[in-house]
């Protein structure tokens, strides 16, 4: 493992060779890798004066922006493990992240204090909240981000409170020195379990090293790269994307929110050259006003993925974008990408237009097996299996959950992705379904069981099935089959605003992408003779004539 691949490499390697070269843009702040490099230093002995050191987790709340990289490089210098938690959570969601991850210290923005405030944890790990005032609220307190917003805090009243400019206060910009080994973790991030329970993916240096390393051929990645990080950054497709659009020394541009107007401009402005985004932002791009007579020649390759795509906005993506655009396939346990469709095979004519609905070809040092759970073997070519996949990309565990790695990594390395496909004679792989019943809607993961566990916690609902029904803004959305008392009796009315009582039981409970978009009562659920619900039952009038129902 070269160190310049490991995070804290990356960064002190490019502020060594181009310290006066622009590595990060957000709005009107520009700073180059030697900027970078020195304020990252800067928050490693921040953090270590608090206590933290190899190993210890360091958490983030906050949408995309700058802070992100300060707190991961500054915490890679030191060994420490960046968690960027999920904004998006409810407040008991994202209180049980913060205290499975044991993070020592908390960076989180002003406008997700009130979140911390409704948590049902008093985060006992956590030593130290660091909070990233800006001017205005830094004004209203005593000037240093120490004090409380007009005495509505409380937390920056204890003594775990301080604001972010505070914190660095008085600690410099020298190196701590520290060296990544290959099977350090790097990055936790967090995708939700099958039980509902969320689980922190362990990915090491290695992991990462991999990835950048051959960000050059597999995402053609180069020095004169100037990247736009629009993903949230605390998925793969953020964080991952972010470092290897790093890796060879280029510009990235962070985006904070999604929004299509602001895309288009900055590719105008900042003359983006390669992005990664999910379908949904392609379709919703698509119908940006103006976009026909936006300047894009800047633009090489779009990479897309997470969610299905329908060729229809494949092809208008070619024509209206003028670059080229890669598909991707991969997930977090597999420090994102590991399969990909690349440009030359995304033609819209000809004998080779079914390739579209391919997920592409397996990276080098990447294999795929398809797998016959029940009988433990491979399927022949064109038959579809659940997908196994063994390579330097496989994460290292899930955090504190040894029986959950157990059952996803096997002891000679294959990782099961839960999802079904088949492999065709040229190595292409397509994916067919899905087989822990995730659905994946913009680019977000839901757990039906974990919506169902919060459904069936309504005192009036008899049972409850949540599927994806196809979506043509999201790929997929959330749907909710449900059983209430003497179900065919109510008026239509009645119905009606028990229906949007259930979905106010789940908005209040969940993060607002896992609340179910309909409900569907019924009298009972379809079920096989061991009661396992027929779900494949519930969705098949709704995927009658899709291509493929999985990203």
């Amino acid at each position: 493992m070269q160190d310049r691949y490991t995070v804290a490499g990356l960064l002190r390697s490019w502020a060594d060779a181009r310290p006066e070269a622009p590595m990060l843009v957000e709005g009107s702040t520009r700073r180059t890798w030697e900027e970078q490099y020195r304020r990252s230093c800067r928050v490693a002995q921040s953090l270590a004066a608090d206590g933290v050191g190899p190993g210890d987790r360091v958490a983030i709340l906050d949408r995309n922006g700058l802070a992100y990289f300060d707190l991961l490089f500054g915490g890679a210098l030191i060994g420490a493990v960046n968690v960027a938690v999920n904004w998006r959570l409810a407040p008991p969601e994202l209180g049980s992240v913060l205290d499975d991850s044991t993070a020592k210290i908390l960076v989180v923005h002003p406008d997700y204090l009130p979140a911390l405030e409704a948590m049902p944890t008093d985060l006992p790990h956590v030593r130290r909240i660091v909070v990233l005032w800006d001017d205005a609220l830094a004004a209203s307190t005593d000037g240093t981000g120490a004090g409380s917003v007009g005495g509505a805090d409380p937390l920056m009243s204890t003594p775990r409170g301080v604001g972010f400019e505070a914190w660095l206060t008085g600690h410099s910009g020298e190196d701590p020195g520290h060296v990544a080994a290959a099977d350090e973790v790097s990055l936790q991030l967090y995708t939700s379990g099958t039980t509902g329970l969320p689980k922190g993916v362990m990915l090491t240096n290695a992991n990462l090293a991999t990835a950048m390393s051959e960000a050059g051929d597999t995402f053609r990645i180069s020095e004169d790269t100037v990247s736009l990080v629009a993903m949230p950054l605390f998925h793969i497709g953020g964080s991952g994307w972010a470092l290897c659009g790093m890796s060879r020394g280029g510009v990235s541009v962070v985006l904070r929110d999604v929004d299509p107007s602001e895309i288009v401009r900055l590719v105008e402005t900042e003359r983006i050259t390669e992005t990664f985004v999910v379908p949904a932002v392609l379709r919703i791009l698509l119908d940006t006003p103006g976009i026909e007579r936006a300047d894009l020649s800047s633009l090489r390759t779009v990479f897309y993925g997470a969610s299905p795509i329908s060729e229809d906005v494949l092809v208008s993506c070619l024509r209206v974008l003028g670059c080229d655009l890669a598909q991707v396939y991969g997930m977090t346990e597999t420090t994102g990408a590991i399969c990909s469709l690349a440009p030359g095979a995304h033609g819209p004519d000809g004998p080779r237009r079914h390739l579209l609905r391919s997920a592409g070809r397996p990276f080098p040092h990447v294999e795929i097996r398809i797998v016959d759970n029940d009988l433990g073997v491979d399927v022949p070519t064109g038959q579809v299996g659940e997908i196994w996949t063994r390579s330097p990309y496989n994460m290292s565990g899930y955090w504190g959950r040894p029986e959950e790695t157990a059952r996803t990594i096997s002891d000679d390395g294959w990782l099961r992705t839960g999802d079904a496909g088949f492999v065709d004679e040229e190595g292409y792989v397509f994916l067919h379904d899905r087989i822990k019943d995730m659905i994946v809607t913009g680019g977000e993961n839901v757990y039906p069981a974990e919506v169902e566990n919060v459904i069936m916690s309504h005192p009036d609902v008899q049972d409850a099935a949540v599927i994806g029904v196809p979506d043509e803004r999201w790929g997929e959305t959330v749907k909710a089959v449900v059983v209430a008392p003497a179900a065919g009796a109510p008026a239509s009315e009645e119905r009606d605003r028990w229906v949007q009582g259930v979905l106010g039981h789940c908005r209040e409970r969940l993060a607002h992408y896992k609340c179910p978009t309909s409900v569907d009562v019924v009298d009972v659920l379809p079920r096989n003779p061991s009661g396992k619900v027929l779900k494949r039952e519930l969705r098949r009038p709704y995927w009658e004539g899709e291509t493929r129902s999985i990203s």
